[in-house]
């Protein structure tokens, strides 16, 4: 789980993570192994081969081969008819990686002025090439966040993270203030969406009415000047919140 430190018997998969011995690619992997995991709500979970395949849009074969070699350091679990999941190895390779493209997500949109919008595919870009003394230095130039523009918790150096205790805002009580924590999607159009209509992290609301049946849900919001808000269940499923107090 995270905020675990690593155990004394993962030698092998901490060895490969000191020693230097994972591709950028490998690293990759293991970050969209957290990220799929992550999304389920379970980030120590299991996740078939063929969602890393769907969310990479390469074949199953090289995902195999990938994995396959994941699991030789010791950095994933592969179980026949469950799927893959990281170990308390894989998982902090995994953070320390994700800090990376977080921070660098932050800097880009705090200190170079790109939209929330713009910077996951070029976050993705620059994490593998970026030095822990340029992330360090990208941090402190956009105010040491602990969040991503995204809402997500930015893992810390030694890869433990804060696990946020919220919920989907589908899930969320009706009339009851709110504070909007994060968002899951990084489709550029979504996200530009959801800010025209000012749900970002940090807004706070309250679910006004939910349509039943999967219908959209109409949002009052804190301090706005339009108040109201309608957003349909698919995107609201992709919205978390916790409580306002």
């Amino acid at each position: 789980m995270a905020g675990k430190s690593l155990p004394h018997d993962d030698a092998l998969g901490a060895a490969a993570t000191r020693g230097g011995d994972l591709t950028p690619k490998m690293r990759d992997y293991l970050v969209q192994v957290y990220r799929l995991c992550d999304r389920e709500g379970e980030p120590g979970g299991y996740i078939s081969t063929s969602a890393v395949a769907d969310s990479k849009i390469v074949s199953a074969p090289a995902v195999n081969r990938m994995i396959g070699r994941l699991r030789d350091l010791g950095l994933v679990d592969h179980e026949p008819y469950k799927g893959i999941r990281l170990t308390p190895a894989g998982q902090q390779t995994a953070l320390i990686q994700l800090r990376r493209h977080r921070i660098i997500e932050s800097f880009l949109v705090s200190v170079m002025g790109f939209g929330w919008h713009q910077v996951h595919e070029e976050a993705d870009r620059m994490a593998p090439a970026a030095t822990d003394p340029l992330i360090d230095r990208m941090a402190a130039m956009a105010g040491n966040p602990t969040h991503c523009p995204h809402g997500e918790p930015i893992p810390s150096k030694d890869g433990v993270i804060a696990a946020p205790e919220d919920l989907l805002l589908v899930d969320a009580p009706q009339h009851t203030p709110l504070i909007l924590s994060r968002v899951r999607t990084r489709e550029a159009d979504r996200l530009e969406y959801l800010k025209a209509l000012e749900l970002t992290p940090g807004t706070i609301l309250e679910v006004h009415h939910a349509a039943p049946f999967h219908g959209p849900l109409q949002l009052k919001l804190e301090g706005s000047r339009e108040g109201y808000r309608i957003i349909g269940h698919n995107l609201a499923e992709m919205v978390r919140v916790r409580p306002a107090s």
